[in-house]
């Protein structure tokens, strides 16, 4: 998810699209707290790891 989210952060950004560079920092900023809630140990969705 984090990298989609960058991927289509930096396509927004070069082409000038800022739907693709929305949907890009929400994807980052949801991977990155989904992937520290998974290394802290925290459950998400029920799940101990979330992948």
């Amino acid at each position: 998810m984090i990298v989609i989210g960058a991927i289509l952060l930096i396509l927004g950004m070069l082409l000038g699209i800022s739907l693709l560079t929305t949907v890009g920092a929400v994807l980052l900023v949801v991977g990155a707290v989904l992937w520290v809630l998974g290394t802290t140990g925290r459950m998400v969705g029920g799940r101990k790891h979330y992948y």
